[in-house]
């Protein structure tokens, strides 16, 4: 398992620790008890179970395509653990605090979206 104090990666997304979240955010939905922290285009999801954290996303951005941030509020250490029996990426756990997840995304004619593999 890996473990960071200011900023970890696992796949296609970064997880930054911040001071504070910004105002304005709306709770994330969960996923059978869990946040989805990134789609897997394979479906192999990148989670957080939610016992222990608060997701939230920016109020204005309801289309899921859009979605390159997420902000998370951790109470305890928790896992983001990426579900997939093979070929998986490392375990990451992370420590109290606050947290802004950034999902890596390309260009393309019609504008941005998340990268693909």
């Amino acid at each position: 398992m890996k473990t960071f104090t200011h900023m970890a990666a696992q796949g296609d997304f970064v997880i930054i620790r911040v001071n504070n979240l910004p105002k304005g955010l709306v709770p994330l939905k969960s996923e059978n008890g869990k946040y989805v922290v990134a789609h897997s285009e394979t479906g192999h999801n990148h989670v957080m179970t939610m016992d222990r954290v608060q997701g939230y996303k920016r109020k204005e951005i309801t289309d899921d395509a859009k979605l390159f941030e997420l902000f998370f509020s951790v109470e305890a250490p928790t896992e983001i653990q990426h579900l997939r029996t093979y070929d998986t990426h490392e375990t990451l756990l992370v420590p109290p605090g606050k947290y802004i997840v950034k999902r890596q995304r390309e260009y393309v004619p019609e504008g941005f979206r998340k990268a693909a593999d």
